[in-house]
């Protein structure tokens, strides 16, 4: 890049007719996007690589085995993936028929106007009013249910993973009701009132999870995925493994595209400032 820079600087010097300002700011900024988004395809690809050390296993007898083998009868940060079965009872919706699941969020906000007396308009301001979290003890088991091994592992401390995503079953805004007294109010307070606007997010029954955590074998053959005891993340991913994986390789495709083209396209505008100059200098020396 700074070659780049020098050629053209060069240029500029030897022409009579300077290169204009904009068409600088063009190549560099076409470089200094490229160098921008190959940082951030490399700290991509570091991520996967990352993420593919980490020991992937199955959910099936042989699992048993492999704690029981290992020191302490402990897997540090292992990937896990399996099915959401409550271990009693679990949470019914409270907006949906139906609808069953083990964490369950229900986010209440509400949404405002208020009057900005500097530009004479309604802004709008939204704020958390109430928010509650139910939890229900659940375990993964294997896809079509315990595939005959009868091997489960308990999630232990669901609400500790980092950036716990729920799946949004139910959202509604309730308009608020306005009067004569309320047209009052507004004006001496300069809030209006818009709504009640109550969302529901759970994790579901059946829903496929995958883990990112310490697996640890207890007395009774019991298996737990915990948060790590060595600081590392503790990850509750509501997908599978391998959609997980794709979402991270299509990022990583994107940042090449794009260090690609910005590339090509600074090459291609420097290119044709040295291809002009050439061309001037050449129709200088003949004349």
């Amino acid at each position: 890049m700074r070659a780049s820079f020098t050629a053209i600087q060069r240029t500029c010097t030897m022409s009579d007719s300077p290169v204009s300002p904009l068409t600088l700011i063009c190549v560099g900024s076409s470089f200094a996007f490229s160098g921008l988004f190959y940082h951030l395809y490399q700290q991509k690809r570091q991520e996967i690589h990352n993420i593919e050390k980490i020991p992937k296993v199955q959910l099936n007898k042989d699992l048993i085995k492999i704690l029981a083998a290992s020191h302490r009868k402990r897997l540090g940060y292992a990937v896990i993936e399996g099915i959401v079965q409550p271990e009693g009872e679990p949470l019914a919706s409270q907006y949906v028929p139906r609808c069953f699941g083990v964490i369950q969020k229900v986010i209440v906000r509400e949404h405002k106007k208020v009057w900005n007396s500097i530009t004479n308009t309604w802004n709008d301001r939204t704020q958390n009013s109430k928010e509650s979290t139910n939890t229900v003890p659940f375990s993964l088991v294997p896809r079509g249910g315990d595939g005959g091994d009868g091997v489960s592992v308990q999630v232990v401390s669901p609400l500790e993973a980092s950036n716990l995503c729920l799946e949004p079953v139910y959202r509604r805004l309730r308009k608020a009701q306005e009067g004569f007294v309320d047209y009052i109010a507004q004006g001496l307070s300069g809030e209006k009132p818009v709504g009640l606007q109550e969302t529901e997010e759970m994790l579901r029954v059946g829903a496929t999870l995958t883990g990112f955590g310490e697996l640890v074998l207890e007395p009774g053959r019991v298996l737990k995925l915990q948060p790590p005891r060595d600081g590392q993340e503790y990850l509750l991913l509501l997908s599978d493994y391998k959609s997980f994986l794709q979402q991270h390789q299509k990022s990583l495709s994107m940042w090449k595209v794009l260090t690609a083209l910005f590339g090509l396209a600074g090459a291609t505008l420097l290119a044709y400032i040295l291809y002009r100059e050439y061309r001037r200098q050449t129709d200088n020396s003949q004349a």
